[in-house]
């Protein structure tokens, strides 16, 4: 998959739209959802899978890709639901890499890409247990053609639940040395937002926190105007996920780097995405580092490096 159109700073991402369908007293339902193209390796057919005795039945398998074993995930049967028969067909499975992790999903139909602008997708406001799915399990959601509405999946959640993958949670267990000051953390995950400022508590920081790229300009404001010009000494560090409904972290960078009052505080990028692309991706929007969540290790070090070069 190459996303290298899609400009830094833009505010757009390209969505993989697959179909997972429903039979439900003779109708055939559709359900519209979709993932970034910067998570998903490939797209196959279904190959000979070789089952593994023991495991829930929404885990099909295993098979061999170029010399990688990867577990695949039947979605349907993962959210209960009975699928029609025939559609063997039009199924595929979606290689997904994210967090250094490779996941196979079988889904009934893999539509098209579709670009959509950040600002068009909202925040989930779905609750637990909403339709076949947890709601929790949706990470955002946009209108489409025909009033449509399309679901942003969020796989990480997904694959945690089923043990596939497990974050590292104990990011610093090392001794450390100590830091002040304020950090600004955004990610719209509270998950990923509380494991990061637990880790950044422990190296002495105080955390800001915001949502998406909108409310981590709002909370910059609301900085500036407690310290005025004295902001980039009380400020050390900006923690950036890429993946946020109305503004994401590309774009809220490039707003941050064109404002002479914010410009020079350092911005590492902290993603599940876990491809090169986007890494340079962050580079170029100004980003002093990009990370893969959760590895504990490089977060300890990275923060620290870029701290300390922004103290000097």
């Amino acid at each position: 998959m190459d996303d290298s159109a899609l400009k830094v700073g833009s505010n757009e991402m390209e969505l993989v739209d697959f179909r997972i369908l429903k039979e439900e007293d003779g109708e055939i339902y559709e359900g519209i959802y979709g993932i970034n193209v910067s998570k998903v390796r490939e797209i196959i057919r279904i190959p000979k899978l070789t089952e593994l005795p023991g495991t829930p039945d929404y885990i099909e398998g295993i098979f061999d890709l170029r010399s990688t074993v990867i577990p695949v995930v039947n979605l349907a049967k993962w959210m209960g639901i009975t699928a029609p028969e025939g559609i063997e067909e039009k199924s595929r499975i979606i290689v997904t890499e994210f967090n250094n992790v490779l996941i196979g999903f079988i889904v009934h139909e893999a539509k098209r890409i579709r670009r959509i602008n950040w600002s068009d997708i909202e925040p989930s406001t779905f609750g637990s247990g909403s339709g076949s799915i947890d709601g929790s399990k949706i990470t955002g959601v946009t209108m489409i053609e025909n009033d449509n509405v399309l679901l942003i999946l969020d796989l990480e959640s997904v694959v945690q639940d089923l043990g596939l993958y497990e974050p590292d949670i104990n990011y610093v267990s090392q001794e450390l040395d100590s830091f002040d000051g304020l950090v600004l953390v955004l990610d719209d995950s509270s998950t990923a937002r509380k494991i990061v400022k637990e880790a950044l508590v422990k190296m002495g920081f105080e955390v800001v926190e915001a949502t998406d790229g909108e409310d981590g300009l709002e909370k910059l404001e609301n900085l500036y105007d407690a310290y005025g010009k004295d902001i980039s000494s009380r400020l050390k560090l900006i923690i950036s996920d890429v993946e946020m409904p109305k503004m994401d972290g590309f774009h809220f960078a490039a707003n941050v780097k064109e404002d002479t009052r914010f410009n020079n505080i350092p911005i590492i990028f902290n993603s599940s995405i876990s491809d090169s692309f986007s890494e340079g991706r962050g580079k170029k929007a100004g980003g002093e580092a990009y990370l893969v969540k959760f590895e504990a290790a490089s977060f300890y070090d990275e923060v620290a490096r870029v701290v300390r070069a922004h103290i000097k």
